[in-house]
């Protein structure tokens, strides 16, 4: 909550009340979205767009080794709820196609996809149809089923959730196919299409699902196919936590899109240019981020990535689309061709990964507004908290920590969301100079209303 208010256009930069505002003490419920529930009988699949502000990374480990998941099912509606402790692992209520409410619990966020992973508390708690990757072709007529407004004339009585799932008729404008061949993605044409509609489901006239809506432009929806739904899930299952997008760390562009002078210029010699340029495949990096999984492998700009894994790559989608198949934490090898080589050759890359690679945080995001560099370039976002509410929780004025991102030192270090930061090497935060960046924090914190010390190694820009 705290996280999305930080990116609204509230100009967040303090909390100076809870009880009267957020009651923390009670239950927070998102809105009703639209789900798929895997055949396993326990797994459902949904779009949450709040999920890893509200709830964070789980870290959550099984007893016994994680299902694979097979096809997704027909739809459910699940809303999520944070439980009556603030930072406690949040539970989740799901209301089967019968109408019966069933417990589960949040397993994690697919960074590739948007899409977070539920487990039912009880396998086989419900049932449906299993799904299949069906074709699907322009002109199609599809049905996207939504919540929608539930009319005011019903009483409704305190404890009680009413819900309506009403379907909009569309047609299937285009499909986008992917390099390996299946559907990367399609758009659907429809009218009265809202944001309401982000995380429906699609559904053919036979009564088989497709995928999840997962974007809207205009009159159009973006649509995730079912593919891409079963992998996203087996993603989170396998690791049992939320699985951020893969990250190289560069910035580049197709070969088939530069003019012969942009090849020169990134130090090609021209006859060597003149013969990339014809070939028109591979990207060309113009960048890469110090630090980055890039830069460890010694991309250089200049550089042009022919293949990953044996995949020739044509533009930048296909770059995207494997780079994605491969997931975060992993080694692919890339086929690279450098301009002071006249040999192709090939380059091991482990790859990292980001929630947020490309965040976009207002100045104001900041605390203080610093003149030379944030928390945030750490991978710490926090709000400051006035008296009142720190006394609340047992501690004084100081920042609260809303999110760590996990690739961060921060992260390793042990700092977590929910931390409140008294001082930063041994100096009050309203008093710490962030002009200068120091090689390393110590943070005072207070966690559960105990002091602990907490020590990270400074990210350089």
């Amino acid at each position: 909550m705290f996280r999305l208010l930080l990116r609204s256009q509230q100009q967040l930069q303090s909390v100076a009340a809870v009880e009267s505002t957020f009651g923390l003490m009670d239950d927070v419920h998102t809105n009703v979205i639209a789900g798929l529930a895997m055949d396993d009988g326990e797994t459902i699949v949904a779009w949450l767009p709040e999920a890893e502000v509200e709830f964070g990374p789980s870290d959550f480990v099984p007893a016994a080794p994680p299902r694979t998941p097979k096809a997704p099912r027909l739809p459910v509606q699940a809303f999520p709820r944070i439980g009556r402790s603030f930072f406690d692992d949040p539970d989740v209520t799901v209301i089967g196609p019968d109408g019966k409410r069933l417990r589960a619990r949040y397993i994690g966020l697919d960074a590739v996809t948007g899409l977070s992973i539920l487990q039912l508390a009880n396998k086989n708690a419900t049932t449906a149809a299993v799904i299949k990757n069906e074709p699907v072709n322009a002109g199609e007529v599809v049905l996207l089923f939504a919540p929608e407004p539930v009319p005011n004339s019903r009483t409704m009585l305190r404890g009680s959730l009413y819900a309506r799932i009403g379907a909009i008729e569309g047609k299937v404008q285009n499909v986008t196919a992917a390099p390996s061949g299946e559907i990367a993605r399609f758009k659907v044409s429809a009218p009265k299409l809202s944001q309401a509609n982000i995380g429906g489901v699609a559904i053919n006239e036979a009564g088989e699902t497709l995928g999840i809506v997962d974007g809207l432009e205009g009159n159009e929806a973006s649509i995730l196919p079912a593919a891409s739904i079963k992998r996203a899930a087996q993603r989170v299952l396998e690791q049992q936590a939320s699985v951020p997008r893969p990250w190289l760390g560069v910035k580049g562009e197709a070969v088939s899109a530069l003019k012969f002078d942009d090849i020169v210029n990134h130090g090609w010699e021209m006859n060597r240019a003149a013969a990339l340029a014809g070939k028109h495949r591979g990207i060309m990096l113009t960048s890469i981020v110090p630090g980055s999984p890039a830069e460890r492998a010694a991309l250089r700009a200049g550089d042009v990535i022919l293949k990953v894994d044996d995949k020739d790559i044509q533009n930048a989608d296909d770059f995207t689309w494997w780079l994605e198949q491969a997931g975060p934490s992993r080694s692919v090898e890339f086929t690279v061709a450098r301009p002071d080589n006249p040999a192709e050759a090939p380059l091991n890359v482990k790859l990292s990964g980001k929630f947020d690679p490309n965040p976009n945080f207002n100045e104001w995001s900041r605390f203080p507004a610093p003149k030379g560099f944030s928390l945030i370039e750490q991978g710490i976002e926090t709000i400051a908290l006035q008296p009142f509410v720190a006394s609340q929780l047992g501690t004084t004025a100081g920042l609260l920590v809303v999110y760590v991102d996990p690739v961060t030192a921060a992260f390793d270090a042990g700092l977590q969301a929910g931390d409140v930061i008294q001082s930063i090497n041994d100096k009050p935060v309203t008093s710490f100079n962030f002009a200068t960046q120091p090689d390393s924090f110590t943070f005072a914190v207070v966690r559960n209303k105990e002091k602990l010390v907490v020590k990270v190694p400074a990210k350089k820009p």
